[in-house]
């Protein structure tokens, strides 16, 4: 079996074996529903519904304040308990629909849905733009906004990110073995933009069972193939993705579209396919729940909107008191410093260690020894850019490539002197983003 893969790279332990042989588990929240007006990259949604108003699941509670914003729809039934700011997983204050949830969970009648043969590329785009789908893998971004680039004819490759590097994660693992039809359907629907492109199911060759089901199930599409990846962290990051699957090489002022590609992860293809097949708006996804502090991890099917608070008793509880929560996997994910905050569309795990390894360490000086060169990904010089963040030396961090770094965590994790490098490159990749955008 041919790997396709990246330079750079490393291999930690990925703790998927807590939770991918747990199906899927639909959750129905018992409490309040949270809806953060602020879930994508872009302007935040602007409310349609007012304090005391009734509302049904599937009902559009926010609309798009702009292109590069998306609508937000209620998951659940109930009334209008307040908009005002509430804390999101980050730690910030962001202005929220707060639903009181009747546990009736009635819905709209979903207008019946056309036949995508019927539908013209610009049908498609508006029906995923008011699907209020966003890139559900972490980033956020519109995806009417990504499926629209400037040259369509140009796009070579639809790439499906089914890699799922992350540790410990194991959502789009068991929407793969459980809904892979759904999958290819919506691969197949995205395809249908771009006239000129080859569709690629690319998974990480840890999940067999993943890519002889795939395969089977796309052995007679022409447009379709599956590429077997390479293991190895961050095989799923867009870049690395680009560049295993079909040879091509973007950088950090390019986007996917330069190089002729258009990727999207799993959970987003899906609800894709559910919003042009079915008619059906985003108001739920896969999150998984896991780490050696759970005492049952689990893979749900979570009304977006849901309290993690509520994530965590349904898989158990705590066994043992954890030191760390973190929003999403260990390698990119953040600390948590409480748990009553909501799910949101790019909610992918909840992580829960028993051991702050991170805390526990005593960062040390640079002994020169090149391991963070030999594992970059992004090809630059973690030790030294991370000087010269420390320094605040903006011109030799833009000279040396700083903006390169996609923040993966891999020289931080290989490092022998502990240094936090990747913190220390990320807060000034961040000050030279914000100062882009002035």
């Amino acid at each position: 079996m041919a790997k396709f893969t990246f330079v750079g790279g490393i291999h930690p332990y990925d703790g998927k074996d807590l939770s991918k042989d747990k199906a899927i588990t639909n959750l129905l929240p018992k409490g309040e529903v949270v809806y953060p007006l602020s879930q994508h990259i872009g302007a935040p949604a602007k409310a349609l519904v007012a304090k005391g108003d009734k509302v049904l699941a599937g009902q559009k509670i926010a609309e798009g304040g702009a292109f590069v914003s998306a609508p937000i729809y209620a998951s659940v039934s109930g009334t209008v308990k307040a908009i005002e700011p509430r804390r999101v997983v980050t730690g910030d204050m962001v202005m929220s629909i707060v639903l009181d949830n009747d546990a009736k969970y009635e819905s709209v009648a979903y207008a019946p849905v056309v036949s995508v043969e019927d539908m013209s590329k610009e049908d498609i785009i508006f029906c995923i733009r008011e699907a209020g789908i966003v890139g559900m893998g972490g980033a956020g971004f519109p995806t009417h906004v990504k499926l629209s680039p400037k040259e369509p004819e140009k796009i070579d490759y639809v790439i499906a990110n089914c890699a799922e590097c992350e540790p410990y994660l194991t959502s789009d693992y068991r929407r793969m073995l459980e809904e892979p039809e759904k999958l290819i359907g919506g691969l197949k629907i995205i395809l249908r933009l771009f006239e000129n492109a080859h569709g690629i199911l690319a998974v990480e060759d840890n999940k067999p069972d993943c890519i002889d089901l795939l395969r089977k199930l796309t052995k007679d599409e022409s447009q379709i193939s599956v590429k077997a990846l390479k293991t190895k962290y961050p095989q799923g990051a867009e870049r690395q993705l680009i560049y295993a699957a079909t040879g091509r090489k973007i950088n950090s002022s390019m986007l996917p579209a330069d190089a002729g590609c258009v990727v999207n992860n799993v959970d987003t293809i899906v609800a894709v396919y559910r919003a042009i097949a079915e008619g059906h708006p985003l108001t739920e996804r896969i999150v998984t729940v896991t780490g050696d502090a759970i005492a049952d991890p689990r893979n749900f099917r979570v009304p977006i909107g849901t309290s993690y608070s509520e994530l965590i008793e349904a898989a158990g509880g705590f066994k043992e008191q954890p030191e760390k929560v973190i929003c999403g996997g260990p390698m990119m994910g953040f600390a948590m410093f409480e748990w009553n905050v909501p799910t949101t569309k790019t909610s992918t795990a909840l992580l829960a260690l028993t051991r702050d390894e991170v805390s526990a360490m005593e960062p040390g000086p640079c002994i020169n020894c090149g391991r963070c060169v030999e594992v970059c990904p992004g090809r630059v010089i973690p030790s030294r850019l991370a000087d010269y963040a420390e320094h605040f030396d903006e011109e030799a961090f833009l000279k040396n490539d700083g903006m390169e770094c996609c923040e993966c965590g891999c020289c931080s994790f290989i490092c022998p002197a502990k240094r936090p490098l990747t913190q220390e490159i990320k807060a000034m990749r961040k000050i030279q983003l914000a100062k882009r955008k002035k």
